[in-house]
């Protein structure tokens, strides 16, 4: 299936295929202020519609996930990185996705706080 998502303002669009099969909620200290709820897909599967230049990038604590967001609105729709066998990734923000019963989907309690 093929998600589009977006910032608030429509800067940041973006097409991601894939089937949500869960959805991730971390409570670290960035992650636990945004609410967001994330979905992990190779970086293959997503598609970025706006160029880089739309977004600013904002790293902390090892440095290892680049949170992307719109400098206009504020929204943070993706995150990239790579996985533990080092390949890219890319952590959706499913509320910046549309039509998307998030209710619907299991929600798993990430520890990121403490690691």
């Amino acid at each position: 299936m093929r998600y589009q998502g977006s910032c608030h303002c429509g800067q940041i669009k973006f097409d991601v295929d894939g089937t949500i099969e869960q959805l991730m909620e971390c409570n670290c200290s960035l992650c636990s202020r945004r609410a967001t709820l994330l979905w992990f897909v190779p970086r293959t599967q997503f598609h970025l519609n706006t160029p880089e230049s739309a977004y600013s990038t904002y790293t902390f604590n090892k440095h290892r996930i680049k949170h992307h967001f719109c400098p206009r609105c504020g929204c943070t729709p993706f995150s990239d990185a790579t996985d533990p066998q080092g390949n890219p990734m890319v952590s959706i923000n499913t509320r910046c996705l549309e039509n998307v019963d998030l209710s619907s989907i299991n929600v798993v309690h990430y520890d990121g706080l403490h690691r």
